[in-house]
């Protein structure tokens, strides 16, 4: 299959791309290229991202990727079958183009432990990326690693123990894989998160590191020398392929893909850290390295991705079941507008480049194309509404402003949560839902100190939560 050419797309992207070599099929016609980058997290959104801007880099022939499921064996299984090659369909309303995608070269079930050990132990491997989610870094409420998990305990003991290959855990894996490295004298590495964390460089640092010294002071005073933690701020939208979706692939490119990805045409790749082992040239493919990675980051949790999550909760609420749809409802429309408002107030930007980015941002959750559904995005609520929709709402408090976008926001989830819809899709399903059981005062307030405890002492915004519910249902 021939390469397509696809338009520029993220910051300082280059266009026309250059072309992909022909496969026949879906296998390999030359030997890939050796592994020098090791990825946690082996979803359509790495592949459609890292995986990509990593393929597109000027030297990426140089960065191959061995990548790790996170819970997937069966993806594994598949994408191995095909020598780590898949289709990345790009979807806009025009039309769709293909892509092989050649930077993932091995492809590991979550339990091969073995594996994952013996990359990080090899100095030609000197980047570690990861796609877990905000909630698979286990963060407690002080941001540091949640000490009490029963998961946790059993990751701890069993590096104690030496049986590095019985970690289950992403810190678990994240550890083992250090001390792995360690006692092979491997050299540097560079740790690159790409969840939708502020600071999620310091945050997974942070993690790693209390599991680290509960294994061995040297271990963390190891880490410390030897180990960067990378912050990043990514976006691409990527929902999960369905069965259409790959049928529809297979019709436009002739072959018979399982493990095709759809994404949209817009990516931004946001670094700021160092990497002492080296890195692929992804300044090439359209990455922005910075050293202040923070205003994009406030920018993208806020507009982008607090949206998205008032756009899953009320708009599922209202009958939607993907975001086109419910970006279309004027209502949901009105307060999508309200909380961008409230949010951009904070951002440092100029007011011109933030309207230019809440205009783009329509036109991406408005592209029928893209089928993703509300479900998917409402996932984790109580892990991501902290770093979303919180941070702004602390802030318009502060300044006696009474917040109805970010106000809406938490009740839709509650709302969804009290009536079995997509927020109960949760990293702490039994503990929310039992509190949404709650008489619906009770609920709020325990809900709202389950996603920041102050915000549980404010009577004034837990009345106004509560009237939000009751409007909503």
């Amino acid at each position: 299959m021939s390469a397509v050419r696809t338009p520029a797309v993220g910051r300082g992207a280059p266009g026309p791309f250059p072309s992909v070599a022909p496969v026949p099929g879906l296998r390999r016609t030359a030997p890939p290229a050796p592994v020098r980058h090791v990825h946690l997290g082996l979803g359509s959104f790495f592949r459609a991202h890292q995986a990509w801007f990593t393929h597109r880099a000027d030297d990426g022939d140089q960065w191959g990727i061995a990548a790790f499921s996170g819970r997937s064996a069966d993806l594994a299984r598949r994408l191995d079958a095909q020598d780590g090659l898949y289709t990345l369909a790009t979807r806009e309303p025009g039309g769709e183009t293909y892509e092989v995608i050649g930077s993932l070269v091995a492809a590991h079930a979550a339990a091969d432990g073995s594996a994952w050990l013996a990359y990080l132990a090899d100095p030609t491997v000197v980047v570690l990326t990861t796609t877990v989610t905000e909630a698979g870094y286990l963060r407690g409420g002080d941001g540091g690693l949640d000490r009490g998990r029963p998961d946790v305990a059993a990751d701890l003991a069993a590096l104690r123990d030496e049986r590095l290959q019985d970690v289950t855990t992403v810190p678990g894996r994240l550890v083992a894989g250090l001390v792995a490295r360690c006692r092979a004298d491997a050299g540097p590495l560079a740790v690159v998160p790409c969840d939708n964390l502020p600071g999620n460089g310091a945050a997974v640092r942070r993690v790693v590191l209390d599991l680290a010294v509960e294994v061995s002071a040297d271990l963390a005073t190891w880490i410390t020398e030897q180990v960067s933690f990378v912050t990043t701020m990514v976006d691409r939208i990527t929902p999960e392929p369905t069965a259409e979706d790959v049928a529809r692939v297979a019709a436009g490119t002739g072959l018979d893909d399982p493990t095709a990805v759809v994404t949209e045409p817009f990516a931004e790749w946001v670094l700021c850290g160092s990497f002492p082992g080296g890195r692929p040239a992804w300044e090439s493919a359209g990455a922005t390295f910075t050293d202040d990675v923070a205003r994009y980051e406030a920018r993208k949790l806020g507009l982008l991705n607090g949206a998205h999550s008032l756009l899953a909760y009320l708009g599922s609420l209202r009958g939607h079941a993907e975001v086109a749809e419910a970006v279309a409802d004027p209502l949901v429309r009105a307060t999508v507008d309200r909380w961008w408002d409230e949010a951009s107030s904070y951002l440092d930007f100029p007011a011109d480049e933030i309207a230019g980015y809440r205009a783009a941002l329509i036109a991406r959750f408005a592209n029928q194309a893209i089928h993703h559904r509300l479900e998917q995005i409402g996932a984790d609520g109580s892990q991501k509404l902290p770093v979303r929709i919180v941070p702004t709402l602390r802030r318009e408090l502060a300044a006696g402003r009474a917040a109805p976008g970010a106000t809406t926001a938490l009740a839709a989830w509650i709302a969804s949560l009290r009536t079995g819809g997509v927020a109960l899709r949760d990293a702490r399903s039994d503990e929310v839902a039992a509190l949404a059981l709650e008489p619906l005062a009770t609920a709020v307030q325990g809900l709202l100190r389950l996603l920041d405890p102050p915000l549980a002492g404010d009577e004034r915004l837990v009345a106004a939560v509560v009237r939000r519910v009751q409007d909503l249902a």
